[in-house]
Formats: C-alpha cells, sequence, structure tokens
C-alpha cells in the first residue's frame, strides 16, 4: 500500500458495489436483494446494468431474507443488501432457519454498521448485530477493515458456497490491509509484531489500533496487532499465541461488548492460555445520539482508547 493510501479515507461501500458489480459481470447466477436501499447500498450502478437481476421488496425485511433463499434454492447467488441494523434485528428468524439451517448460499450483507447512523439515534445503531450473528450456527461472519479486505470479503462470499454475514463499514477507513495479507476463514491477520501486549481489533476499529500501537513504541511499548477479518470462525491459534506470547490482549470493536469479538476472544483464552484482558467496545447501554466519531470517542474507541487500555494492562497485567 501507498502513503497516500495508508492517509486517506474511503467509503467501503463504494468498493463492495463495484466489486459486486465486476463478480457479475462474470457469473450470471449473481443477484442483488434489497429492501428500497439502491441508494444507501450502493446499487444504483448494478440497477443501471442489470436492471432484471435486482430485486427490491421494499421495506420488507423477514420478506428480503426469505426471497434470497429461496432465489438460492433455485441456484442464483443472492447477495442481500440493507442497513445491518434492520437486516439483522427484524430478519432474524428468516436468518436462522432460512438461511444458516438451510445451508442456503445466500450473502447477507449489513451496510452501515456499528454507529455509523449517528445522528439517528439508538434504533439506527448496529451495535448487536455481531452478537446475534454469532450466536446462529453454520454462518461465517465477516468484518473489513478497510477497501482491500471489502473486496476480498465479496470475492470469498460469493465463490464460497456457505451462508454469510458480511458488515460492510460505512464510516470511512484508510487502507489497512498488506499486499501479501490472507484472507480465509479463520486466519488472523499480523499487522504489527510486538512482545509486551497484543490489541485485536476489526472494522473501523483497526487503524485505530495501528495509530495506538505507533504511539505506544514512542513510549517504548511493544504491541502486537492482530486484525480478525472472519469474527466466525475465529483464528484461536493466532489468540492463544498472542496470550502465550504476550502476556496481555485488548480487544477493539465497534459493537457491544456482550457476545462479539471481546467475548470470542476471551472464551479462546480463558479455555486455553488465561491473561488479563480488557475489552473495548460499547458496554451493554444504549448508545446516544450523536455523529458517528463523536459515540466512538464517547465509548473510548479511538486511539486514546485503546492506548489507555494497553497501559492499564500493562500496568495491571
Amino acid at each position: 500500500m501507498t502513503l497516500t493510501e495508508q492517509q486517506a479515507a474511503f467509503d467501503c461501500r463504494r468498493d463492495f458495489a463495484e466489486e459486486l458489480l465486476t463478480l457479475a459481470e462474470r457469473d450470471a447466477r449473481i443477484v442483488a436483494v434489497c429492501n428500497d436501499s439502491v441508494g444507501s447500498s450502493n446499487l444504483a450502478g448494478f440497477r443501471e446494468r442489470y436492471p432484471d437481476r435486482l430485486i427490491n421488496v421494499g421495506i420488507a425485511e423477514q420478506d428480503l431474507v426469505g426471497v434470497a433463499a429461496g432465489l438460492a434454492n433455485a441456484g442464483k447467488i443472492p447477495f442481500v443488501c440493507a442497513a445491518a441494523p434492520f437486516l439483522t434485528g427484524r430478519a432474524l428468524e428468516q436468518i436462522k432457519a432460512d438461511v444458516a439451517y438451510s445451508e442456503a448460499h445466500v450473502v447477507l450483507c449489513g451496510h452501515s454498521p456499528g454507529m455509523a447512523y449517528g445522528e439517528l439515534g439508538p434504533t439506527h445503531h448496529s451495535i448487536e448485530d455481531l452478537s446475534w450473528m454469532r450466536a446462529v450456527a453454520n454462518l461465517d461472519v465477516i468484518v473489513p477493515a478497510d477497501p482491500v479486505q471489502t473486496r476480498a470479503a465479496v470475492r470469498w462470499a460469493a465463490a464460497s458456497g456457505r451462508p454469510s454475514y458480511l458488515r460492510i463499514p460505512r464510516f470511512k477507513v484508510p487502507v489497512v490491509t498488506p499486499d501479501d495479507a490472507p484472507f480465509e476463514p479463520g486466519r488472523a491477520v499480523l499487522l504489527q509484531d510486538g512482545g509486551d501486549a497484543t490489541v485485536i481489533a476489526i472494522g473501523s476499529l483497526t487503524s485505530r489500533a495501528l495509530q495506538a500501537a505507533a504511539r505506544l513504541r514512542e513510549d517504548g511499548v511493544s504491541v502486537r496487532v492482530l486484525n480478525m477479518p472472519f469474527l466466525d470462525p475465529l483464528d484461536e491459534d493466532a489468540v492463544v499465541a498472542a496470550a502465550r506470547e504476550t502476556g496481555g490482549i485488548v480487544t477493539a470493536e465497534e459493537a457491544t461488548t456482550s457476545g462479539g469479538l471481546g467475548a470470542a476472544v476471551a472464551a479462546a483464552v480463558v479455555t486455553r492460555h488465561p491473561v488479563p484482558m480488557r475489552i473495548l467496545g460499547v458496554p451493554r447501554v444504549f448508545a446516544p445520539t450523536g455523529d458517528t466519531a463523536f459515540l466512538l470517542d464517547h465509548f473510548g474507541l479511538s486511539a486514546d482508547g485503546i492506548v489507555a487500555a494497553v497501559r492499564d494492562l500493562t500496568r495491571h497485567g
């Protein structure tokens, strides 16, 4: 990646839409299914190119997922595009029964997750989706950190033959993924090595973890930074190695701390190699109304917050 790419920030929905269109040009089985969200899912180009392959069910998320499951059973590869809070909250039963239990090759694309709809308040925050999706068996949960991983996630999901949930960021993020980084189920990406502590981050928090590690390095604290593009299946071996080799772990996610990345990492740590941990995210509260940057800072989901967590961990670990 270039210095310009590192400094610039990108809306990953654009990369999602471009990659989906590229795949659709090669594979006539790929269709897009949305809930009156052509604009917010960046599907205008898809609709223009393939109007007969975009199905808009309107604001009816349960039908949205059910229709997609039927298309998958008919041999199509449906990409279900909707705002993450409504896709996961309103259609959870259909996701469980029609997609995961039925082993339908449906790609569920939760757009604008986390606190991306900040000014619209708690009804539009999607901080529970990772907990809900992790609880459903036979469903891969993928949280891209940047445009590179977003495109890789679209390609992987289209070819996987499996049910999957992709969390597509709206909050602009820089490119952080190395050119040679793997994109495989159950495989973490090592972004920086270190021996004093480990920060494991996903999605929008990945670039902030790297910023925190750079600041800590200036103070003589060596931090390993791991990115987990696949929340499920989790790279437990990388987690346990980090626990064994660095002695403490901080997790960072734009989601509730009940059941997401922190919970998954903690379960692996406590059963295989217990070490001190700090879990950063939204505590079990409804996040207030405010723009995304404000909300992230409000909950300590910033470089400052990660630095403070690592310092507390190393001081008391």
